[in-house]
């Protein structure tokens, strides 16, 4: 009696809707689901019917929860909690090959919710579009990697002299087409690094590890190139002894390589280059501090897409993918971490890590990363 009288009273309100909003609302390109305060379906569009395989005279009323046994609706209900969190723009995965962008709103007057909103977004299309571009960039990548590494070889074998004496003139050329070739090599082993994070499954080796020894492998690892540069490098270390975290060793070294190879890029001679760490509550801080060419504002939130490279630096280092920061905060958040940077342009960058200390491989492997 109560579910016939709750319906009787959305039919009216579908009624009293004015002609031009119901309009609106019935062709909406996205789903919208409105919630009352109870968490009761109190409106649907056809939209959302027609995602979520339902009709709305079989859900209207219907509390949130008693709507699991409509089969679309068990991966909405898992993502979203009995509650109805707050979310904005995150995907759920509704069935296999079909995959929704959810946004769900409250509606609130004077901090008082009566109600919310959900809106459905399908990115199936897109999301099959990315796979095939993530394939087809990871068999390129793959099928560029035997040749490149056939050539390194050659060019090797050449320069140390296998196959005879060659002269200045040819070594000069030898050499430029040796440095030609590495840089093809990194540019495909930057590409392969993110299809592998495009596919969610970038954490390899995590053990425990001593997050100093990472940083001083890869300072010095670069100390040479930043002196033929004539540019101070330093490592400042906590004073506090570090406890060992959580890590995949390669990865963080690869996350922190890639700023201090910006750092050194793009810092003229005379400059400095500091790398501090120490420990806060329960984080790791890691600062790598530059007196480089900074970034200029209007780019600053463009800075860890991929391919982008601010226009001064390109003037700069003509050579570059613009790759490596986007790798970087993919290691680092994928470690439940956090980058950020302060920059003015001329004054230099300061890019901040945060790390969470974790002693235990489930502490932060969530199932996003199985």
């Amino acid at each position: 009696m109560f579910w016939r009288k709750k319906r009787k009273d959305i039919e009216e309100f579908y009624q009293k809707l004015p002609k031009k909003e119901l309009s609106i609302i019935s062709y909406l390109t996205d789903g919208l689901l409105v919630f009352d305060r109870y968490s009761r379906l109190s409106l649907i569009n056809p939209r959302a019917e027609e995602l979520l395989g339902v009709k709305k005279e079989k859900v209207l009323g219907v509390s949130f929860l008693n709507l699991y046994p409509f089969p679309k609706f068990k991966s909405l209900i898992s993502f979203l909690g009995g509650e109805i969190k707050n979310v904005s723009r995150k995907e759920v995965q509704i069935k296999e090959g079909f995959i929704i962008e959810v946004t769900a709103i409250p509606m609130e007057v004077e901090k008082e919710k009566f109600g919310t909103i959900v809106l459905l977004h399908n990115i199936s299309r897109e999301k099959l579009i990315e796979k095939m571009k993530n394939e087809f960039v990871s068999l390129a990548a793959h099928k560029l990697r035997t040749p490149t590494s056939a050539t390194k070889w050659s060019l090797g074998m050449l320069l140390s002299g296998d196959f005879g004496i060659i002269s200045d003139q040819q070594r000069a050329i030898l050499k430029k087409t040796y440095l030609t070739n590495e840089r093809m090599i990194e540019l495909i082993e930057d590409l392969l690094n993110v299809a592998t994070i495009e596919e969610g499954k970038y954490l390899s080796k995590v053990a425990l590890s001593n997050i100093e020894e990472v940083i001083q492998l890869v300072v010095d690892n670069n100390l040479e190139r930043a002196r033929n540069k004539s540019i101070g490098l330093e490592f400042r270390k906590s004073k506090e002894k570090i406890q060992n975290i959580m890590l995949d060793k390669k990865k963080m070294e690869m996350a922190i390589e890639n700023i201090i190879d910006n750092a050194i890029k793009y810092t003229n001679p005379g400059g400095r280059i500091t790398v501090f760490l120490k420990g806060i509550k329960k984080n790791i801080e890691i600062k790598i501090k530059d007196s480089g060419i900074g970034i200029p504002e209007e780019q600053q939130e463009r800075i860890f897409s991929k391919f982008f490279r601010g226009s001064n630096v390109m003037r700069m280092e003509t050579e570059g993918s613009g790759l490596g920061l986007f790798i970087a905060k993919n290691i680092i958040e994928a470690h439940e971490g956090q980058i950020w940077f302060d920059s003015k342009k001329g004054k230099g960058t300061t890019f901040y890590i945060n790390l969470p200390l974790k002693e235990k491989y489930g502490e932060f492997l969530t199932e996003e990363f199985y």
